[in-house]
C-alpha cells in the first residue's frame, strides 16, 4: 500500500455523472486544491436519468445537474475547468469518438494526474461507470501518443499517474484528514440527488443531512484505518503511463 502522491500541479477527474467524482475522490481533490493544484472535472454524461420522479423534466434536470456540478467543484476549491461531454445518461459508450474527445480534453488541460472509475471492478451494475472508466484509461493512452488524433493540432501529453476509484485491488490511499467537510459540502451541492443517492427525503430535516454526512465520514475512516491515517480515499494507482 502506497500513501500520498506529491501534490500535482494539475489534476483531472473523469466521471460518468455529476457527483461521481465527489463520491470517488472529492476529498483528494479538495486536499490538492488547498495545496495549489488546479483541479479540473470532465463529466461524460448529461445526468438526465438521475431522478426517480417519472414526471421529471429531463431537459431541465440536465441544466440543474450541470449547475450542481459547478457548485460542487467550487465547494472543493477547484479552480480549473468543469467540462461536460454531454453523452446521454445510461447510454455512454467507450467508442472511438468518445475516446477522441476525452483525449482532446487531456491534451488541452494537461493534468499531471488523471482520476477515474476503475473499469475492471467486478459485479458493477451501472454501465456508465464502467464505460467512463475505460474512456479515462483509453483517453490517457490516446493523449500521450502523438499519432492518435493528430487533427487535434495539440501536443501529446503523458500524465504522471492514473488513480482509479472504486477499485477492487486498492494499492494507494490519499490521506484526506481535514478534508471531510469539503467533500461533504460538495456532495450536498448535488441537491437533485438527495432522494435517489443521498437518502435525504427532506432536506429541511437536519437529522437526515447529518446522517448522510456521517455515512461519508464513516467510509473515509474505514479506508483510513487500513492505511494508518484518520481519513483516506482509496485507489488503484498506475504509474507506468
Amino acid at each position: 500500500m502506497r500513501l500520498n502522491l506529491p501534490t500535482p500541479a494539475s489534476a483531472l477527474a473523469v466521471a460518468a455523472h455529476p457527483d461521481d467524482a465527489e463520491f470517488g475522490c472529492g476529498a483528494t481533490l479538495a486536499k490538492w486544491a488547498a495545496e495549489g493544484c488546479v483541479v479540473h472535472h470532465l463529466v461524460c454524461t448529461d445526468g438526465s436519468k438521475g431522478s426517480w420522479d417519472v414526471s421529471e423534466d429531463t431537459a431541465a434536470l440536465v441544466l440543474t445537474r450541470q449547475e450542481e456540478q459547478r457548485a460542487a467543484a467550487r465547494a472543493l476549491g477547484a479552480t480549473g475547468t468543469c467540462a461536460f461531454l454531454g453523452e446521454v445518461d445510461g447510454e455512454l459508450e467507450p467508442g472511438l469518438g468518445q475516446r477522441e474527445r476525452v483525449a482532446w480534453w487531456i491534451r488541452t488541460m494537461r493534468p499531471a494526474v488523471v482520476l477515474g472509475h476503475d473499469p475492471w471492478k467486478r459485479w458493477r451494475l451501472h454501465p456508465d461507470h464502467r464505460h467512463a472508466g475505460f474512456l479515462a484509461v483509453d483517453g490517457v493512452v490516446a493523449a500521450r501518443d502523438p499519432h492518435f488524433f493528430p487533427e487535434h493540432g495539440l501536443a501529446s501529453h503523458r500524465p504522471d499517474a492514473l488513480l482509479l476509484w472504486e477499485a477492487d485491488e486498492v494499492d494507494h490511499v490519499e490521506d484526506v484528514t481535514g478534508h471531510l467537510a469539503a467533500k461533504t459540502a460538495a456532495l450536498l451541492e448535488h441537491r437533485s440527488q438527495f432522494r435517489s443517492t443521498h437518502a435525504i427525503d427532506d432536506p429541511s430535516r437536519l437529522d437526515q443531512v447529518e446522517r448522510f454526512g456521517r455515512r461519508v465520514g464513516e467510509r473515509l475512516a474505514e479506508v483510513g484505518r487500513d492505511a494508518g491515517v484518520a481519513y483516506g480515499e482509496a485507489f488503484k494507482r498506475i504509474d507506468a503511463l
